[in-house]
């Protein structure tokens, strides 16, 4: 069971931890509004601005969720902290949504970001689309911090940060974030429903009627039980930690 009020502690010290750590706050901030900014902005196609936002958008939200959880939890576990989390009273649970809601915020920080620069670049989304797609994009980041969780549970603290990027460039590339999947052979194409990155880009891109046409429902069913599976595994890690 989650007290509310050590639930809320809890939080309060997770954001307080990641936002003092200038190491993850400035990469992960810059980067991806770099990356939007010259392969998204400058080198795009003008007719593209509100496809390119949509994925970069994307891209920019889910790697909070995956260093996050992947890095700081493989800290957690090499300085022990993890084991007294385990042995205290503390629910796992209220631990791990301590840290969605600190992987939650900062996205949510990076989304500001991201969309003043779209601002500039001649994205045309209403208000109502811009705050679809990112509560879309929110959501979407539950998958990876279940599979950043996974990630900080099997590797050393030392190999995390490598870890977590060689699983967050692929993706992003292979899921269409950064590219359109239509370029890749087809084989890669058919590979990208593996991938709950895709799911999720397709899912914001049917509000700017720019999916690539499968039925709204399968992106639906196939990004759940992806889900339900990264938790099972991660919580089956976690207990034996």
């Amino acid at each position: 069971m989650i007290n509310a009020t050590s639930f809320i502690l809890e939080s309060k010290t997770e954001l307080l931890s990641t936002f003092r750590s200038k190491g993850f706050v400035i990469p992960a901030t810059l980067f991806p509004c770099l990356f939007y900014l010259f392969f998204g902005i400058v080198f795009s196609h003008h007719d593209s601005h509100n496809y390119m936002f949509i994925n970069y958008l994307i891209f920019a939200m889910i790697g909070p969720a995956l260093f996050s959880f992947g890095v700081n939890v493989a800290l957690e576990k090499q300085n022990g902290w993890l084991v007294l989390k385990q042995l205290s009273p503390v629910s796992p649970y209220q631990y791990l949504l301590a840290k969605c809601v600190s992987a939650t915020a900062f996205s949510l920080l990076v989304a500001c970001l991201m969309s003043l620069l779209a601002l500039f670049s001649g994205v045309s989304l209403t208000l109502a689309q811009w705050v679809l797609v990112v509560i879309l994009a929110l959501v979407g980041t539950f998958p990876l911090c279940m599979l950043g969780l996974i990630v900080g549970l099997s590797v050393s603290a030392k190999a995390a940060p490598a870890v977590v990027n060689l699983i967050y460039l692929p993706l992003s590339l292979l899921s269409g974030l950064w590219l359109p999947i239509t370029v890749f052979p087809e084989g890669m194409q058919w590979f990208a429903w593996l991938l709950p990155t895709f799911h999720i880009s397709q899912l914001a891109l049917t509000i700017i009627d720019g999916a690539l046409g499968f039925p709204l429902y399968w992106h639906l069913v196939v990004l759940t039980g992806q889900t339900l599976l990264l938790f099972l595994i991660a919580k089956a890690k976690f207990k034996r930690a």
